[in-house]
């Protein structure tokens, strides 16, 4: 059933959104309130801090920090995940030092001078970058989500897990990226006809390695020398990285150092033994690339309170690796209505879309979802829909994801 929210397009949002000033004294602002009563603070008395060559964070904000699993513990502790999180971020930028890692043996200390890009295999010239050499490519600048294919696996627990939101679907974070366009690095190489995938290595002491088709890598797929504005984070794969938009993160194989042209994919161990979906015959679908189309409400989410009833926002993200996101719907009630949310960024392909939409709370329980639509009409679906397609599978769960609020304000992650 759908639910409108009164006046349509962004007027009508601001509009509704006007609520939640109405609404402010109950949140502890007081009406009326002017400059003669203004208190002054001890810090607006004594100088303020000098100049640092590199900007921090508040100290008041250092909690802001990633959700770390490290499934092997001291036995290998660069070995596991770092998720964003998203609970406690708004736009559609990720802070580089906030970014989701996903490592499987650690992040190398990789000098720039001695590090080396080899293009060879099926094409007509063998090449070696250096990293002086790529630096004076001609580059382009574009913003993209990373996603790793195993997030969301813990929303597939038996029992809901009560994580904050990044903690359970964190493993995604989305940047501005500058570097060289792939193709053009190709063509210079001379990519033979025969070639139809490439195999990329990283330097990482597992070497890390995927099978890409050429259609990709001829596409939108970049050699990412930059992270919002600066260079790579090492943890990103400084000095050099692939990027591959809108495909699983994985992929994205970071601190690269090779690419070879192949006939057909290489089936490492990377592609074989992992990221792999298992289908209920039994069968295994491999080369499952695109991220499908999914959303996530941030504001009020899991493990959050809401302190007092009367107006609020409710807020998150969306995206798709087919492209743009072009719709995202809310329900209050569990999927029985629903209600368009006003969007931010949707311009961007392949990139994190913000979501709002102004709420009035009771008191009343409720149960809160998102469900996004991308450019090409696929619809983010039903968890139980999800469910049904596979056996055990802990990759590209996009199922919609349900908070419930109780009387008292606490908000809880349950499965609908």
């Amino acid at each position: 059933m759908k639910k409108t929210i009164g006046e349509t397009g962004r007027r009508g949002f601001l509009k509704q959104g006007a609520a939640l000033v109405s609404g402010a004294a109950s949140a502890g602002l007081a009406p009326g309130a002017n400059a003669q009563g203004l208190a002054g603070q001890p810090w607006e008395r004594v100088y303020g801090a000098g100049f640092t060559g590199y900007g921090q964070p508040s100290r008041f904000e250092q909690p802001v920090m990633r959700h770390i699993g490290r499934p092997y513990g001291d036995l290998a502790p660069g070995s596991g995940s770092a998720l964003a999180p998203i609970e406690s971020l708004e736009g559609i930028i990720t802070p580089s030092g906030l970014h989701n890692i996903r490592s499987h043996s650690g992040t190398p200390d990789i000098d720039p001078k001695q590090h080396q890009l080899l293009l060879h295999g099926l094409v007509a010239r063998p090449l070696v970058f250096s990293m002086e050499a790529l630096w004076r490519y001609p580059m382009t600048t574009r913003t993209h989500f990373v996603e790793c294919s195993g997030n969301s696996n813990r929303a597939l627990a038996p029992q809901p897990v009560q994580l904050p939101a990044g903690a359970m679907h964190g493993n995604i974070a989305c940047s501005e990226w500058t570097g060289v366009p792939l193709r053009m690095l190709l063509d210079e190489a001379g990519l033979l006809p025969q070639a139809r995938w490439l195999l990329a290595e990283g330097a990482d002491s597992a070497h890390m390695s995927r099978s890409i088709p050429v259609e990709k890598a001829l596409d939108d797929a970049m050699i990412a020398l930059y992270q919002n504005g600066e260079r790579l984070r090492p943890e990103q794969g400084y000095p050099v990285r692939l990027l591959l938009p809108g495909w699983e993160g994985n992929m994205s194989v970071k601190w690269l150092r090779r690419l070879k042209a192949t006939e057909g994919p290489t089936h490492t161990k990377d592609e074989t033994s992992k990221y792999t979906d298992l289908l209920p015959d039994g069968r295994a679908l491999q080369f499952t690339f695109e991220m499908g189309v999914k959303s996530v409400i941030t504001k009020p989410s899991s493990t959050m309170t809401l302190p007092r009833t009367g107006f609020y926002e409710i807020s998150g993200i969306a995206w798709s690796g087919a492209g743009r996101i072009r719709r995202v719907e809310i329900s209050t009630d569990g999927g029985a209505t629903w209600a368009d949310a006003a969007l931010i960024g949707e311009e961007r392909p392949k990139s994190l879309v913000r979501f709002r939409l102004p709420w009035e709370w009771t008191g009343r329980e409720a149960v809160l979802q998102s469900r996004a639509t991308d450019e090409k009409g696929q619809v983010q679906p039903a968890r139980k829909a999800w469910l049904a397609q596979y056996s055990v599978n802990p990759y590209h769960n996009n199922s919609i994801v349900s908070w419930a609020v109780g009387g008292d304000g606490n908000v809880k992650n349950v499965y609908v």
